[in-house]
């Protein structure tokens, strides 16, 4: 499975555009190199999003053989790190 389209099903990103967009941003790792939003992804491999407001760093679990629930969508990974990143502060008095 493309790494923009699991990004898309597991809802870490909402729509695959935008995971496109931030594959070709550089903003995707896959196991410390930036990926490509056609890189295939594999159970077992680390991922890492540098999303507009945090870093998430994961580890893919099992890939989806089809749609998922809500609720079905948090087997697929697990969350190793998350970080909030400051805003910036520079218009504030």
């Amino acid at each position: 499975m493309r790494i923009d389209q699991f990004l898309s099903v597991s809802r870490l990103i909402k729509r695959r555009t935008q995971a496109k967009l931030a594959c070709d941003k550089g903003l995707i790792y896959l196991d410390g190199v930036k990926a490509k939003p056609s890189k295939e992804i594999k159970a077992g491999q680390k991922v890492i999003l540098n999303l507009a407001r945090k870093k998430i760093e994961l580890e893919v679990l099992k890939l989806p053989s089809r749609g998922l629930r809500k609720d079905e969508v948090r087997e697929l990974y697990r969350i190793l790190s998350e970080e909030e990143k400051k805003e910036d502060r520079f218009f504030e008095k």
